[in-house]
């Protein structure tokens, strides 16, 4: 038991657990097990380099291990599939996250796409030190080891494919808000992969030690537990820790699970690849170095080691779905809400970073031409020669435990510098700070991390205290003092994909904008104007910013003035751009296709041709094809898709939609074409046969709106010539209405409108019909319904506007309060619903009948119960004669044209003695109040 370099460690925990726990037995396992996985993972022939994620402890580590061994090969923890994108990290500016982005699922269920996958790279992280050193190093091969991005799916639970995401939540009860909250959702809905998840997955374990450790949230933990004391540690004490903190975290979790299970195949499938490749290759394991997380360090798995006699796991073959890969831009918040961490942490581990550097004088690795920093690896120090063979291990880990934290002395000129610094930053953000505000921050600082056993602050600590001391009771502005802290201590960086990293897809985007004459990779929102008129060069920049913006996000490419609809295109156009800020979108479009037209083209493709595809939908990428893409190809291919939709579907919700953009779409056509496209005639008879056979079971249906029975008869009888001339029959549609017996008031007033237009109910009994209506005091009540009705048939017979006006006048004047008031809000809900295509009507029949005037209104006499007009005055049988005849006599074509069609024989006579057998004559007499009407308008 007490073999090997840990023996007197084992023996002192299992004397500890046996005194404090009264039994060696469960507690002394775990604690002699940590100690036997400390002892395995370091006497492994190849050298295992534990790491944590985004760790700067992790990270100076690694440089010194680099620098000291000089390693041949690194077996790098990442997806397998990622590595021909790691030379792409020179052209961008960290953090970046390299990205596999799959939309066509072959092998996954369909409602997990698209899948995506993502694993951040920060300079301030032990992966990015050795991906430099190993792209920087002539003769080193770097390779990667971990499961595919296509495995990372297959091997997520079926229920849900998020499950595969690796860390939880953390427990930090904040949240990145304003400023900080646009940049979360940079990885978008990613699945993501890190090197190095370790954090407890015991939530009892990690709620004691956030007691215990008088910290809010984990990663102020791991801060001032692990990062700090291990920031200085020689190779040796930094290896021992970190696998014996992997292996409690890995020993102290739920029983098996999922997630169990995962984890080990994942060890299994990393130790088989080693184990290929070394044989592949021939390298010797004492020049190789593997980095993984400290979590898989300490793993127990059968494969574990080179020299395991279990066979190799048996790699499942990845499935047919096909990836793409490239580089996203990232945010240290983004790292932060993805993984689970809190506020903040990121930022400051990068701070913390940069001062460990400046204080060891380590030349840290970066990859030549690299942005956002200076150029090249600076100034090298002399390089110790290469390591040799391992030699024995040493137990470091007893020292290191025993011994009591480093103390750490106060710094107060950089503490009074965050004091002074947070206090003006404050004031600019509206906040009424004062000197006062610094020195309470100052003192509260100290006092904050003497309770927190600290005898420096931290920068949580200095947080803590300012929110305490500044932020009272409100927040003047958009950001809190908790994010300007974060500002204060290095801020949220945000990385940048070069373009020379990009895919093809948005260098060509950004080519075909260089005419503009703005910097598009920049983040600021940039204002670009065009004058079409003045620079008709500019159109291919309209038409490519038009498509950017059917396809970006709503404030990627947002129109200020200009717009493109069927058959117009503005001459001066003005547009912000926010291309910079979003270029993970457009990044993620160059995984679709090689220009944004075939991209636009396959998404109207996949719009039309999906399990939830309606006509409405399939008529709407028509618009968006001729708008954007000018097809004709295209265009007839979606509209012979939208017929047989059309004809396919069984409701009519979508009856208005499909009404308003066929409307538009035959409006187009008949200006831009000498003859329909075919799609359109066959969509015509489609809807004509398909709405005429619904129309019975609409008019009955509760669940078919009155909106939408309206827009059926609407597309009946507006498309009702054009369908008869395509050979539909007109019988089928009074058949229709013939069959129609609804029960609903609203629904009976659109039928009798429907028999109206049909010539089937004449306007004097369907006003006589309203009047009877209005005199049952036991329909009273529901008289409303009905009017509701009447309205919404102004959209199949707008020849209806006179007698809605006239319908409505009587109901207000009519109808009791009790049952007209609560009826108001129903009627200016209907009509602002569908105001721009009722309203107009109302307004413009009423503008004609109400006087204009109130001295008018006092004598005025609605015109429905004025008296009815009699026979005409003897007076008219003779034959007009001054300016109204000498108009018709300039004319006689017209006029004889009008009297072929009404069927009036004769000729044409002097204007003294006009016989009464003309032509004009029978015309004019025919029809007096056309004559009097155009009289007046000339003034006779």
């Amino acid at each position: 038991m007490a073999a090997g370099p840990f023996g007197a460690l084992r023996e002192q925990l299992t004397d500890a657990a046996a005194t404090f726990a009264g039994s060696a037995d469960a507690l002394a396992g775990i604690l002699a097990g940590i100690v036997d996985d400390v002892d395995r993972a370091l006497g492994e022939r190849l050298e295992i380099f534990p790491v944590c994620h985004h760790s700067p402890a992790s990270a100076l580590a690694m440089v010194r291990r680099l620098r000291h061994k000089q390693p041949k090969v690194i077996y790098l923890e990442l997806c397998e599939d990622l590595q021909p994108l790691l030379g792409e990290l020179r052209n961008c500016r960290l953090p970046v996250a390299v990205q596999a982005f799959a939309s066509e699922l072959d092998g996954f269920p369909a409602e997990w796409g698209p899948l995506s996958v993502v694993a951040p790279v920060t300079e301030a992280s032990a992966e990015y030190q050795a991906i430099a050193y190993a792209l920087e190093t002539p003769g080193v091969e770097l390779v990667l080891v971990d499961r595919s991005t296509d495995h990372v799916f297959q091997w997520s639970p079926r229920g849900d494919a998020g499950a595969a995401t690796d860390p939880p939540a953390d427990t930090a009860p904040e949240a990145a808000g304003g400023e900080a909250g646009e940049q979360t959702a940079l990885h978008g809905d990613a699945v993501g992969v890190e090197i190095g998840d370790l954090r407890p997955r015991f939530a009892e374990l990690e709620a004691y030690l956030l007691h215990h450790g008088k910290v809010r949230h984990w990663s102020e933990w791991w801060d001032q537990y692990v990062e700090r004391p291990l920031a200085d540690a020689d190779h040796d004490t930094y290896r021992q820790v970190m696998v014996l903190i992997g292996s409690l975290f890995r020993r102290l979790r739920p029983a098996r699970s999922d997630r169990t299970d995962r984890d080990e195949d994942r060890e299994r499938y990393m130790w088989t690849r080693m184990r290929e490749h070394l044989a592949a290759s021939g390298a010797d394991p004492a020049d190789c170095l593997y980095v993984c997380g400290a979590f898989h360090a300490a793993s127990r798995v059968e494969q574990f080691g080179l020299d395991s006699p279990a066979p190799d796991f048996a790699i499942t073959p990845r499935t047919g779905t096909r990836w793409r890969y490239g580089l996203i831009p990232s945010s240290h918040s983004a790292i932060e809400a993805q993984f689970g961490l809190a506020p903040g942490s990121v930022s400051i581990a990068a701070a913390n970073w940069t001062q460990a550097v400046g204080r060891s004088g380590l030349t840290t690795y970066r990859l030549d031409g690299q942005r956002g920093g200076k150029g090249g690896r600076g100034r090298r120090k002399a390089v110790p020669p290469a390591a040799g063979p391992a030699g024995p291990v040493a137990d470091r880990l007893t020292g290191f435990l025993a011994a009591p934290p480093p103390l750490d002395g106060l710094d107060e000129a950089e503490l009074r510098g965050w004091c002074v610094d947070i206090v003006r930053l404050a004031r600019r953000n509206g906040y009424l700070a004062s000197t006062a505000d610094a020195i309470a921050v100052f003192e509260t600082s100290i006092l904050l991390a003497g309770l927190r056993n600290r005898a420096r602050p931290t920068p949580y600590d200095f947080a803590d205290a300012a929110v305490t001391c500044i932020e009272k009771d409100v927040v003047p502005g958009r950001r809190d003092v908790r994010r300007l802290c974060e500002i204060l201590l290095g801020g949220d960086r945000i990385g940048q994909v070069g373009y020379d990293a990009l895919p093809p897809l948005a260098r060509d985007v950004l080519d075909r904008l260089r005419p503009l004459g703005l910097d598009l990779e920049k983040r600021t929102i940039q204002r670009a104007l065009l004058d079409l008129h003045a620079t008709p060069e500019l159109a291919g920049c309209s038409d490519l910013l038009w498509m950017l913006r059917h396809l970006l996000p709503g404030d990627a490419v947002r129109p200020i003035m200009g717009e493109r609809r069927l058959g117009h295109r503005s001459i001066q156009e003005s547009w912000d751009l926010a291309l910079g800020r979003h270029q993970r979108a457009l990044i993620e479009l160059g995984y679709e296709g090689v220009t944004i037209e075939q991209v636009l083209e396959q998404r109207l493709r996949r719009s039309v041709r999906g399990p939830d595809a309606t006509a409405a939908g399939a008529l709407a990428a028509v618009e968006d094809a001729i708008r954007l893409l000018d097809s004709p190809r295209l265009v007839d291919e979606l509209g012979a898709r939208a017929v047989e939709l059309l004809a396919a579907e069984r409701t009519v919700d979508d009856a208005p939609e499909v009404l308003r953009r066929i409307r538009r779409l035959l409006a187009h056509h008949r200006a831009t074409a000498p003859t329909l496209p075919a799609w359109c005639e066959a969509f015509v008879t489609t809807g004509y046969a398909h709405y005429c056979t619904l129309l019975p079971t609409a008019f009955v249906e509760e669940e078919t709106g009155v909106r939408q029975v309206g827009a059926m008869l609407g597309f009946l009888f507006s498309m009702e010539s054009l369908a008869l001339s395509l050979g539909c029959d007109r019988s089928q549609l009074e058949l229709a209405v013939a069959q129609s017996h609804p029960e609903s008031p609203a629904k009976v007033a659109l039928l009798w409108a429907a028999r109206h237009q049909l010539g089937l109910l004449p306007l004097a009994e369907l006003r006589q019909r309203c009047a009877d209506l209005l005199g049952n005091p036991l329909v009273v009540p529901a008289f409303p319904r009905y009017l509701s009705g009447f309205v919404h048939a102004l959209e199949p017979v707008p020849g209806l506007a006179p007698f809605v006006v006239e319908t409505m006048s009587t109901a207000f004047a009519r109808l009791p309060d009790p049952v007209l008031l609560p009826w108001l809000p129903t009627l200016i809900t209907t009509l602002r619903e569908h105001g721009p295509e009722l309203v107009p009507l109302l307004v413009r029949e009423a503008a004609r009948t109400f006087p204009g005037t109130l001295p008018e209104l006092d004598a005025w006499v609605p015109p429905w119960l004025g008296p009815t007009p009699g026979p005409a005055p003897a007076a008219r049988a003779t034959a007009p004669t001054g300016q109204v005849h000498g108009l018709l006599a300039a004319h006689p074509m017209a006029v004889d044209a009008v009297a072929g069609l009404l069927g009036c024989d004769g000729g044409w006579s002097t204007p003294v003695d006009a016989p009464a057998g003309s032509a004009a004559t029978t015309l004019l007499l025919a029809h007096p109040d056309t004559v009097e009407a155009v009289s007046v308008l000339l003034g006779g």
